[in-house]
């Protein structure tokens, strides 16, 4: 058999498999660790941009941008950064973040009770200093303990440094509290830290102090170091106080997390940190580790590092009106979402994000492709963040303005009698 060319020239069956074979063998193929990492807050994303390409109005519940609503950015943090800029202070920043901001760190840390800081450093958003912490710590094959549900950064970058992680639940009739049996039974002699999510993306839970220090002593029992996700810690709602799980135990390694983005409403400004804090002779080695990550990679955004010190220090009644504004929008989002038949809601106590309960046959990742389609309200599945087997849900952020909320839920409501309910 041949086969003719567009140039006329003959070839056999075989040489244009051949061809093909290696056209293919030319193709660039990705690394091993990309296959698992997935995203789902921003996956969505992509179903909704279609179906907003037609026209419709969206109603968007899927990501935690305040700026994206009638939330502002404080003018004395704007206006720190735009003075820098001027200043023509926009090189290189020291590797681990300018005096002014470490200092203020550090500081707001001590006001919250954490001791024993041997390390402060400044990272492009919350994100990279978890990316540094993991990547200075886990070794190929070794596992870190995550919340279940949790925000699913997490899974990426251990997919990516290729370790494993292992979920440990959160429980539902207990207010979303870390479930210390669960903990306890998946510790390994290759788990090397424990990720605390407080409060907790995506469920909006806020951790008792006895359950932070059931976690303390697994972590002290084990030798884990704790890694403690705190970037919500000042939007804590019913006037509730945010307590810091570093500020329990001055000598055992932990790594607190936080940033501008959520409390300072700049997530674009991508300004987060890192305090390692602990007995000096056990976190040494591993804060060296750290800082050549951190050197590696030259430094975070520098005009930006100027606000730190004016947003920590500075002026905080944005925050008033801020966590007044989210409690009546997480009150009516309780109420509505637990009028809804087939729906139920825990009431969330910090952050801006709930994570109801559905009482359907069908999966969760199912019904949220297919209420974008139906109803254009963008929500993201509760099996991108983790959840009990058997059980399905949905993650809604209530940072739109109040409309919005009851006209999201309206449709949810509309929504939800099309799917078969849930065998009892």
């Amino acid at each position: 058999m041949r086969i003719s060319h567009t140039n006329g020239t003959p070839k056999t069956f075989s040489q244009t498999l051949q061809d093909m074979d290696k056209q293919n063998s030319n193709r660039v193929s990705p690394a091993h660790r990309t296959a698992e990492v997935t995203y789902a807050v921003r996956d969505v994303v992509v179903i909704a941009q279609q179906i907003a390409a037609t026209g419709r109005e969206m109603l968007y519940l899927n990501i935690g941008d305040p700026n994206l609503f009638d939330f502002r950015t404080p003018e004395h943090v704007i206006e720190a950064t735009l003075k820098a800029m001027r200043d023509n202070l926009n090189g290189y920043a020291p590797s681990t973040g300018i005096p002014s901001a470490v200092e203020a760190i550090r500081g707001a840390a001590e006001r919250n009770g954490i001791r024993n800081i041997h390390d402060v450093f400044v990272t492009t958003g919350a994100s990279e200093a978890i990316d540094v912490c993991l990547s200075a710590l886990v070794n190929a094959g070794e596992n870190v303990l995550t919340p279940t549900p949790g925000y699913p950064l997490y899974t990426a970058l251990l997919a990516k440094l290729e370790a494993k992680e292992i979920p440990y639940y959160l429980d539902e009739a207990n207010g979303w509290q870390p479930d210390l049996d669960d903990i306890a039974s998946k510790i390994t002699p290759k788990t090397r830290a424990i990720v605390l999510i407080n409060p907790n993306n995506p469920t909006g839970s806020v951790c008792e102090r006895r359950t932070l220090e059931g976690i303390l002593e697994l972590a002290r029992k084990h030798s884990l170091v704790i890694f403690a996700d705190e970037i919500y810690d000042k939007l804590i709602l019913d006037g509730g106080k945010h307590l810091s799980i570093a500020s329990l135990d001055q000598d055992h390694p932990i790594v607190t997390f936080n940033g501008m983005s959520k409390a300072y409403v700049a997530p674009g400004f991508r300004i987060g940190w890192g305090i390692v804090s602990g007995d000096v002779k056990r976190v040494s080695d591993y804060v060296e580790a750290i800082n050549k990550l951190l050197r590696a990679r030259l430094s975070a955004n520098h005009p930006e590092q100027y606000a730190i010190a004016p947003a920590l220090d500075g002026d905080q009644s944005h925050l008033v009106e801020m966590k007044t504004k989210l409690s009546r929008r997480r009150d009516l989002s309780v109420e509505m979402l637990n009028a809804i038949p087939g729906v139920s809601c825990v009431a969330p106590r910090g952050a801006f994000y709930a994570f109801p309960r559905l009482n359907i046959e069908q999966p969760d990742e199912l019904f949220v492709r297919e209420l974008i389609k139906s109803k254009a309200v963008v929500t993201v599945h509760g099996s991108g963040f983790g959840q009990r087997p058997g059980t399905r849900h949905f993650r809604i952020v209530f940072l739109p303005p109040e409309e919005t909320l009851r006209k999201a839920y309206a449709h949810i409501d509309d929504f939800l009698s099309i799917f078969e309910p849930a065998a009892a």
